[in-house]
Formats: structure tokens, C-alpha cells, sequence
């Protein structure tokens, strides 16, 4: 029978996703993933988000094996049943007829095919490819580029520390898209370990530096000024203060914890790969999804983070504070939370040197606190900034950050110099807009925070427990997931909105968790 004929009797669902693989196979030429084992590349392919994966490996299997009716249940319908069923019956075949290929394809269907393993058997099969996945995964070390050995260990890194992890991460989730999620976490406390490393030379260098630039100070010889070539590309230099300024005594207080961020280049953090930033916001905030692309749309093409100012305004329990701080931490960025209910002009712009109480204005001094020169500066609840002008309004104080061309020369009444704070982003949060006046409204690009709805509840429970794990100080593992009946009450009485009520109601479920584990 040839090759026409075989495809002429197969069932019209399998012909068509034949046909999709193939037709995917042309346009995708990538010439990265040529002499990679079969597994690795499939991972790589759901690492990057390509089209008709699974049509592609459906063509793969039909090379090899046609007219084979377990291939078109699984193209039917993509079970975790379906798919097992396939690479068993390519396991089989692939004894019987002595052909590696069919147990490499049937390692990539369950690949493709397992949800996060939470039973036995799940589980049997998880380890199944990741024993495959670790074995490609050295044997292609040293022979692909660096960056696609990069993503080939982060998948792999993320599929092993699934068992480990199953009450973190979403269930309607498959496990490739978990350890995808995964393995980037693991990858950005690796990179946030490594910059925090480089961050600590780069800063005793300048610090030596400057003890031989005093000591020939001392010895009579003038201090080498540190000339604007010298800064490092990506660095910035926000604060100068001559010797004689450093060694003034009323300063002397002020300048203890700022000297590290004064007279020294500090970096701009580089913004990391969008696509993985909108994923992870995307696991916890699911229902946000408008906002995170428009937050993010601000990134397109930076070498750096910079947020334009933005104004979450939504619902109070929106979670609009939390999405801002995790926003900046999965950016890679410190924050400073200002609340605006007890913040003034006269604190935020900086207090006068002649004052006892003399500190800089607090975006420099979020800028000294990160160590770096662009972190987010985050101002909860605007709206209820007080009004009156006794010390300075704190909307007013604001118009001269938000501006680019008032924020690179800052004159800092503290430091009596002029400071370099354009490179900071501001966020705000808000219940309403109409407490706000025209002029910080039109500083900030507004975006309406929606609040989340019952069918969000299942994407929104893990990150719930993780959260009260930290603050019971648990690992999240020593937390098991909320069972059927816990579920059904939560789902009962949370109709959707607030997310404090929903953290109240799990709360409740856990202290009666501790109540009958200490009766028993």
C-alpha cells in the first residue's frame, strides 16, 4: 500500500492534524533545534509557545506508524487517558519491532499529554520523562548554542520540581505549562543570585577606589573626578556631592546609609523576556489579563525597566496593590510602597537641610535602598492623600517625578544638589478617580483594575496558599491543597469581588484544619 492510499483511509481527524503537522513543519525553520533529540525539541517548542505542537507530533507517529487508531482518539480528543494509551501502544511496538524512535515518540505523547501528576500512576509516568528528559539534556551539553541549553535545562529544572510543587500551581494547567512556569522561577533566583553577586564586586571595586582616591587626598594630591566616560554602560550616575560636601558634619547623619548610591554609577536593571514576565503575572492574576498587557506594553523594545506612571483604579480587594509589587518583583526591580493616607509633599519631595529632621526626597531614597537607579516607586490609595497645604500637597509634590524632564535634574533639599531620578517607575493604586485633580490625572496613564469572578476562583486558590504558607512561615508543600468538600464551601460563599474575603474564608478553612489535627 503506498503512501496515498494509507492516507486516504485514515479517520478525517487524524488526516488533518497530518496535514496541520506538516504544514507547520514547513514554515518553522528554525535551524536551532536541528540535531536535538526528539523530546528536547518538542519541549522547546512549548517553552516558546509554537503552533500545532501536538499536529506535529501526530504527523511524526503517522510516518512511522499509519493507519494506528490509537493516534486518532489522542488527536480526537487530548486526554491524559488518550495519550497514555498511545505511548503504551508505542512502547509496544517499539519492543516488538526493535525501533528506538516509537519509545522517543511515546515519551514525547506523554509529554504533551500529562496534567500535573497528583495520583500514582501520574506521577509513574512524570518520572518516566523526566529520566528522558535529564538523559537528553547531557548529552546534548556543549553541543548547542547557550542560549537553547539554557532552555532546555529551565524545562527540565521545571518538570522535576513538579511533584514537589503540585499545591503551588494551577491543576487546569497541563505539566508542561507548569514546569514551563516553574523552571523560569527557578531561572530568575539563579540570574537575581548571580546580579546580586556582580552588583557586590562591582560595588567593593568602587569602594576601593574611592579609599585610594581619599588617601591621596590626604597625602596632598587631588581626587580623580569621576568622568561621565567611566560609567559603566547601563549604570547611571543619580547623585555627586564634592569631598567637602561628603565631610560636612550636619550631614554627616543623612549621608550613613545613602554613600553607596552618591559619587557611584548604579545599574538599570535590564527587562527580562516579556513573554515569561506575562506568564507568570498571568498564573496569579488571570483575570487581569487587559492590564498586564497594557502595563507591559510599555516594555516593548527597552533594554531597561521603566514604567510610564500608571494608575490601577478598581474595587476595593482587587488585589491592585498586589498585582503592582508583583509586577515590580517579577520585573526584577526593589519597590518602595509610599501610603499616600499618610504621606505629605513636604516628606515625599524631601525635607530642607536646616531641618533636624532632614532626609532627601523618597525616590532617592528608594533608589538607595534597591541599590539600583530605576526601581518602583509604589503609591497605594491616592485618592486619600490629604488635601490640605499646611506642608505641601502630595499630589502637587508628585507632578515634578512624573515629569522626565523635572525628574532628571531634581534639586534635593537635603543634599542641596541636583539628583537623577528619571529612571524610576510609579505606580499608584486608587478606589476611585474623582477625589483626584485634572493635573496628576493627566501625569498618569489610567487603567481600570477588574475584580475577580467565581470562575477565576481555581487559578486564584494556589497563589492564596502560598501566600499563607509564607506568612506561617511553611514551605508551601507542608500545605496540601483545599479537597473537594473545602473547595465546594469556598465556591459557596465567595461569589467573586473581594480577594481579602476569599483569603479570610481559606484562613478559616486552615485554623479548622489545625483544630482537628490537634484533637486527633
Amino acid at each position: 500500500m503506498n503512501s496515498e492510499d494509507e492516507t486516504a483511509d485514515l479517520p478525517a481527524v487524524v488526516e488533518d492534524a497530518v496535514s496541520t503537522g506538516a504544514a507547520a513543519d514547513s514554515v518553522d525553520c528554525d535551524e536551532r533545534l536541528k540535531g536535538l533529540p526528539r523530546l528536547l525539541r518538542y519541549a522547546v517548542l512549548s517553552t516558546n509557545g509554537a503552533q500545532h505542537v501536538a499536529e506535529r507530533l501526530i504527523a511524526e507517529i503517522h510516518e512511522l506508524c499509519p493507519q494506528l487508531p490509537h493516534s486518532a482518539a489522542w488527536a480526537s480528543e487530548r486526554t491524559f487517558d488518550a495519550g497514555v494509551a498511545l505511548a503504551a501502544e508505542l512502547d509496544h511496538r517499539a519492543v516488538t519491532r526493535d525501533e528506538p524512535n516509537l519509545r522517543s515518540l511515546a515519551d514525547c505523547v506523554r509529554l504533551l499529554s500529562l496534567p500535573t501528576p497528583r495520583s500514582s500512576h501520574q506521577l509513574e509516568e512524570h518520572q518516566r520523562v523526566g529520566k528522558a528528559l535529564v538523559h537528553a539534556l547531557y548529552e546534548t551539553l556543549g553541543h548547542v548554542e547557550k542560549e537553547l541549553s539554557c532552555d532546555i535545562e529551565q524545562f527540565t529544572s521545571g518538570w522535576a520540581a513538579l511533584p514537589a510543587c503540585t499545591g503551588m500551581l494551577s491543576g487546569s494547567l497541563s505539566a508542561a505549562a507548569n514546569a514551563i512556569y516553574l523552571g523560569g522561577r527557578i531561572v530568575e533566583r539563579r540570574l537575581a543570585a548571580a546580579k546580586a553577586k556582580i552588583r557586590q564586586q562591582f560595588e567593593e571595586e568602587y569602594r576601593q577606589k574611592a579609599e585610594k582616591e581619599d588617601e591621596k587626598s590626604a597625602g596632598g594630591e587631588a581626587p580623580a573626578s569621576v568622568d561621565a566616560k567611566a560609567i559603566p554602560k547601563r549604570h547611571v550616575m543619580v547623585a555627586r556631592l564634592s569631598e567637602l560636601e561628603m565631610k560636612n558634619t550636619k550631614l554627616k547623619e543623612i549621608l550613613v546609609p545613602l554613600k553607596h548610591a552618591i559619587n557611584t554609577p548604579l545599574p538599570l536593571i535590564e527587562a527580562p523576556p516579556l513573554h515569561k514576565v506575562r506568564n507568570a503575572l498571568a498564573f496569579e492574576f488571570p483575570w487581569a489579563m487587559n492590564v498586564i498587557d497594557f502595563a507591559l506594553a510599555d516594555l516593548v523594545g527597552r533594554a531597561t525597566v521603566h514604567l510610564r506612571p500608571l494608575l490601577l483604579v478598581g474595587p476595593p480587594g482587587a488585589a491592585k496593590s498586589r498585582f503592582a509589587r508583583r509586577l515590580g518583583e517579577t520585573l526584577g526591580v526593589s519597590i518602595w510602597r509610599e501610603d499616600a493616607a499618610r504621606a505629605d509633599g513636604a516628606v515625599f519631595g524631601g525635607t530642607d537641610r536646616r531641618w533636624n529632621s532632614a532626609e532627601p526626597c523618597h525616590a532617592f531614597l528608594a533608589i538607595a535602598q534597591g541599590k539600583i537607579a530605576n526601581p518602583l516607586v509604589l503609591i497605594d490609595e491616592l485618592e486619600k492623600a490629604g488635601t490640605r497645604s499646611d506642608y505641601g500637597r502630595l499630589w502637587d509634590a508628585l507632578l515634578a517625578f512624573l515629569e522626565p524632564e523635572t525628574s532628571a535634574r531634581f534639586p534635593d533639599p537635603a543634599l542641596l544638589t541636583l539628583v537623577d531620578v528619571s529612571h524610576v517607575s510609579y505606580i499608584a493604586t486608587a478606589n476611585s478617580l474623582d477625589p483626584l485633580s485634572s493635573p496628576i490625572r493627566d501625569r498618569f496613564r489610567v487603567v481600570t483594575f477588574p475584580s475577580p469572578a467565581p470562575d477565576d476562583l481555581d487559578a486564584l486558590l494556589p497563589a492564596v496558599m502560598v501566600d499563607l504558607a509564607r506568612e506561617r512561615g511553611l514551605d508551601a508543600v507542608w500545605v496540601p491543597p483545599l479537597d473537594g468538600t473545602e473547595r465546594a464551601a469556598i465556591a459557596h460563599n465567595w461569589r467573586g469581588g473581594s480577594l481579602r474575603q476569599l483569603r479570610r474564608m481559606v484562613e478559616a478553612i486552615l485554623r479548622e484544619r489545625d483544630l482537628r489535627a490537634a484533637r486527633n
